[in-house]
């Protein structure tokens, strides 16, 4: 079943000076139910713009885009969204944070606490949860925001480089856990990121798009096994035949990106 399509999707956004930026062109996608989905490009090719069209945020410009087969209007509750800053209330204990979702959803409070100490157990934050957002390192605040998505049952899980601010140790064993996570329920998920290995270490599927605006290029299946260590799975022979395959099709994207970035600034 296909949770996720982008049917012929473009997205324009007007400038400052009045003119048009095309974010995305005539971008084609699908998500199956359950499926871990990467999306990678360079910087300016719409993978951000890819996940607020499928939340609801945005609406397109032309083409459509289906959530289990019904058009997105508007910001639906079966939908999660972690971003790449931390989306947490400061002023909240951890242990609040997490229960927000569910209270907002109209869950009697004691209910909605017993499921957050639980997903923090889920999340090894278990006797943190009377700890505030200042009191937690990068890696523990990453843990709230997992649990605040995924306490929720979201049957797609939209992450936008979730882990780019954690050091290269802590974003792999982070990694290893959103999978273990993501095994328990399942959603459909589209993970954005700028880096190739977590993508490959992540997902189902690789969706490289061009420099911008944005179209798919190509996909590309990962058939690696699960369940999937993140440390360890980027020395599998097949892991390095799949990041240089999919690196071919990416390096040229990334040049052209780099070269008209370039370009206007010898022209500023």
């Amino acid at each position: 079943m296909t949770a996720i399509e982008l049917r012929g999707v473009t997205k324009r956004f007007r400038t400052a000076d009045g003119g048009t930026y095309t974010a995305l062109k005539d971008l084609d996608l699908t998500v199956a139910d359950g499926e871990f989905c990467a999306v990678v490009g360079p910087t300016g090719c719409g993978k951000s713009t890819t996940l607020t069209l499928v939340s609801g945020l945005e609406q397109p410009s032309a083409g459509e885009v289906l959530v289990d087969g019904r058009p997105v209007t508007g910001i639906a509750p079966t939908t999660g969204f972690v971003f790449q800053q931390d989306a947490v209330f400061p002023w909240k204990s951890v242990l609040d944070n997490v229960a927000a979702g569910p209270l907002f959803r109209g869950t009697p409070k004691a209910d909605a606490r017993t499921q957050a100490r639980d997903w923090l157990r889920r999340v090894g934050l278990a006797g943190f949860e009377d700890r505030y957002p200042h009191q937690l390192s990068g890696g523990m605040r990453k843990r709230v925001a997992l649990a605040q998505s995924l306490i929720n049952q979201p049957r797609i899980l939209l992450m936008d480089e979730p882990f780019s601010a954690l050091d290269v140790q802590t974003r792999a064993i982070m990694s290893t856990e959103l999978l273990s996570l993501w095994d328990q329920t399942k959603p459909a998920v589209v993970f954005v990121t700028h880096d190739l290995e977590e993508a490959i270490a992540l997902a189902d599927k690789v969706v490289v798009l061009t420099a911008g605006p944005g179209t798919v290029k190509a996909e590309f299946t990962i058939d690696l096994p699960r369940p999937r260590v993140v440390q360890e799975i980027r020395f599998d022979p097949q892991f390095v035949a799949l990041y240089g395959h999919i690196w071919e099709a990416l390096r040229a994207e990334v040049a052209e990106a780099y070269a008209r970035s370039t370009a206007i600034g010898v022209a500023a």
